[in-house]
C-alpha cells in the first residue's frame, strides 16, 4: 500500500468532536453546518447507491460507490478560492453520450485513488488533503451494500400486496408505503475507523436526508449500530423538510419515521430530535414519539426563506439548531 499523506492543518483541534451519518445532499447540508461549530468533524456515508455515475463505476470496478463520498468531501471544502474552486471541480459531471458521459470528474478521482491506494479509507484520505478538506470522510462499510425494502401497494390495482423492491434507486422511486428494510449482505464489514470515530466522538447526528435508503442503512449494519447505541456522546436526529416531496416517504408523518428508526435499532436512545416547526405534521405525536426514545423535541426554523431552495436546510440555521442542542 502506498504511503498516504498526514492530514493538513497543524492548529488544534477546536469544537467538540462530531460524527455525522447518512449521504447525499442530507449529510452535505449537515457537514456544511458543522463546518461553522468545530474543526473536528467526521462523515460516515452510506455505500448502497446504484444508480448514474456511482453505479456504473461500483458495477465497472466492484467498489464502493463514490458518489455520496464526493458529495461529503465537496460540503467539507473550504470558503476560500481553493476550497471553493476543487469543490466545483469535483462536482463537475460530463456531458454527452460517450463513455464519459453522466459521470463526475470527482467520482472517477476518488475512483482512481483507491485504485493507486488499495485500500477505500486511504484513498479517500489522499482525496481529503488534495482539497483540504475540513474534516474525514469514511464509507460506513468496506462493501457495497444494497437495499431491499418491503413495499404495499406497488401496483395500484392490488394496494394491499406487499412486493419486494431491490436498491436505492428503485426504494428510492417506486410509490406505495414502505413496510420493511433490509441490507444485504445483512452482516456486512463495517469501516474499523468509522467505529473508531463514533466511540470517541461527542456528538453523533443522524440525518436528514432520504429515510430508507440513506438515514435507515447506517442502523442496520449491526457493528456500526452498536456503537451508535453504546457511544457516551450526545445523540441527535435531524428530521427532514417537505417530506411529502419524497417518494420513500410521502404521506408518512415524521413520527412513523421514529418508529421505523426503532425498528432498525430497538436499543437506540436519542437527546434530541431537531425539526422545523413549518414542516411538522402533529407537533404533539412527533413529540410523544421523541420521548419513546428518551429525546427532547427541537423545533427551530431550518429552511432556507427564499423558497428557491425547498427540502434543503440552511447550514447557517442548521448549525445554530445544533449549538442550542448541546447546550441543552
Amino acid at each position: 500500500m502506498k504511503r498516504v499523506p498526514a492530514t493538513l492543518g497543524a492548529h488544534a483541534d477546536s469544537g467538540p468532536a462530531v460524527v455525522a451519518l447518512g449521504g447525499g445532499h442530507g449529510l452535505a447540508s449537515t457537514l456544511k453546518a458543522l463546518r461553522r461549530l468545530t474543526d473536528q468533524i467526521t462523515a460516515v456515508v452510506g455505500v448502497a447507491d446504484d444508480g448514474g455515475s456511482s453505479g456504473r463505476l461500483r458495477k465497472e470496478f466492484g467498489i464502493l460507490p463514490p458518489g455520496d463520498l464526493r458529495m461529503a468531501l465537496a460540503a467539507l471544502c473550504g470558503d476560500d478560492t481553493w476550497g471553493r474552486t476543487w469543490q466545483r471541480v469535483i462536482q463537475h459531471r460530463f456531458g454527452g453520450v460517450g463513455e464519459l458521459g453522466g459521470h463526475s470528474l470527482g467520482n472517477l478521482l476518488i475512483t482512481a485513488l483507491w485504485e493507486e491506494a488499495g485500500d477505500p479509507v486511504a484513498g479517500l484520505a489522499w482525496v481529503a488533503v488534495l482539497l483540504e478538506a475540513q474534516g474525514r470522510v469514511l464509507p460506513c462499510s468496506l462493501q457495497p451494500l444494497e437495499i431491499v425494502a418491503q413495499v404495499r401497494g406497488v401496483n395500484p390495482f392490488s394496494p394491499d400486496v406487499v412486493t419486494e423492491v431491490r436498491g436505492q434507486v428503485e426504494v428510492a422511486t417506486t410509490p406505495g408505503d414502505v413496510v420493511s428494510i433490509a441490507i444485504e449482505p445483512s452482516r456486512p464489514q463495517a469501516c474499523p475507523e468509522a467505529i473508531s470515530a463514533i466511540q470517541a466522538a461527542d456528538v453523533v447526528i443522524l440525518g436528514p436526508g432520504s429515510w430508507f435508503t440513506s438515514v435507515l442503512p447506517h442502523l442496520l449494519i449491526p457493528e456500526l449500530s452498536r456503537a451508535i447505541v453504546e457511544a457516551e456522546a450526545k445523540r441527535f436526529l435531524v428530521m427532514n423538510l417537505a417530506p411529502d416531496q419524497d417518494v420513500e416517504t410521502s404521506g408518512i408523518p415524521l413520527a412513523r419515521h421514529l418508529e421505523f428508526l426503532r425498528a432498525a435499532a430497538p436499543a437506540i436512545q436519542l437527546d434530541a430530535v431537531i425539526a422545523d416547526p413549518r414542516h411538522v405534521d402533529d407537533q404533539a405525536r412527533l413529540a410523544e414519539a421523541c420521548e419513546s426514545v428518551g429525546a427532547q423535541l427541537l423545533l427551530m426554523h431550518l429552511a432556507h426563506d427564499n423558497g428557491r431552495m425547498p427540502g434543503v436546510h440552511d447550514p447557517d440555521r442548521l448549525a445554530v439548531a445544533i449549538r442550542t442542542a448541546l447546550n441543552r
